[in-house]
């Protein structure tokens, strides 16, 4: 007996070195493929790599004090354009912007405040923008938001998802739309999502304030599609294009309302296979400055490439029956542009 149990005792010093070994080597190798994935990731996304120059052009980008708004930001005042920083957070938006003004050499960029989800503030915005802009080239809808499984509600009454990501940008181009007929050829970018897929826009419960802000993300990319899809039938033969894109999935800050232990699994996923912010911005700034798609619209566009979309989220009657819902949720008022 105890001659077995020294054997045992023996065995298991022997083998547990190999053991330590085979897992450092397992580790190892899962990071190696998490590694070889990001290389991949990098080098077969889409790249705008075309120098167009957009001196005495005027871009609004929306939400871009971090992630893929920055980089659109900054590319485009690398470019020369003047930009127009709309942000809710206007403490961040200055920092950024010195930085953007130091890095870029373009003095042209200007930061105001803008919070999508308050129709007040989107109408004080655009009234601002009137009076002292006297054109507006591009109009680049980046800004979102995305909740986890706290339900809240704008001071609007209206989920804030919802309110954020799709009515909020539907206002504020109509206030603007003189601005951008004005300026043609113009145009409005929107930046939706392919996620989009795994939720769909509920039409009979337009202010879905009883539903998990985590599932209208997704719905909420859909209502992005199906806006832009009418807007660019309404705008057809203005000068004014209208379209929309998915950046891909980046590696940013949205991903931080992910609640813990989810948000473990998923940093290994996110930085192993997600695009940078950098990568993500491409196909954003192509819309904004290709001058090949000076005259295309209604499209939808991923990795620098035109795309499809389902047909749910193509369907023209669903496209106009949300229209017809948004003018009634935002509150179009008569002395409103109408588009």
């Amino acid at each position: 007996m105890i001659v077995a149990e020294s054997w045992g005792a023996h065995y298991l010093l022997w083998i547990f070195p190999f053991l330590i070994i085979i897992g450092l080597l397992a580790i190892l190798g899962f990071i190696g493929f998490l590694f070889a994935i990001r290389l991949y990731a990098q080098y077969t996304c889409g790249m705008f790599r075309d120098k167009t120059n957009m001196d005495g052009k005027t871009v609004i980008v929306t939400g871009c004090t971090s992630g893929i708004g920055k980089e659109t930001a900054k590319d485009l005042a690398k470019r020369g354009a003047k930009v127009i920083m709309a942000c809710r957070s206007v403490e961040a938006a200055e920092k950024l912007r010195d930085d953007i003004i130091e890095s870029t050499k373009n003095p042209k960029v200007i930061v105001k405040k803008l919070d999508l989800s308050s129709f007040s503030s989107i109408r004080q915005f655009a009234e601002d923008i009137k009076k002292t802009e006297d054109k507006l080239d591009v109009l680049i809808h980046n800004a979102g938001y995305a909740g986890s499984f706290s339900k809240k509600k704008s001071e609007d009454d209206i989920e804030l998802t919802m309110a954020t990501n799709h009515y909020g940008p539907f206002l504020l181009t109509h206030l603007l739309i003189d601005l951008l007929k004005k300026s043609t050829p113009s145009r409005v970018v929107v930046v939706a999502s392919s996620l989009y897929r795994i939720a769909t826009v509920d039409l009979e419960n337009p202010n879905p304030v009883d539903k998990f802000p985590a599932y209208l993300y997704y719905a909420s990319k859909e209502a992005n599609i199906l806006f832009t899809k009418e807007l660019a039938r309404r705008l057809e033969g203005t000068g004014v294009t209208a379209n929309c894109l998915h950046p891909g999935l980046i590696d940013s800050g949205i991903w931080r309302n992910v609640p813990f232990p989810l948000s473990w699994g998923l940093l290994l996923i996110v930085k192993g296979f997600f695009k940078t912010p950098r990568q993500g911005c491409q196909t954003t700034v192509m819309l904004a400055v290709d001058e090949k798609l000076e005259k295309v619209t209604g499209k939808y566009f991923s990795d620098c490439g035109e795309s499809t979309v389902s047909s749910a989220a193509s369907d023209p009657g669903r496209a106009k029956k949300l229209w017809e819902i948004s003018e009634t949720i935002v509150k179009l008022e008569e002395s409103d542009p109408k588009i």
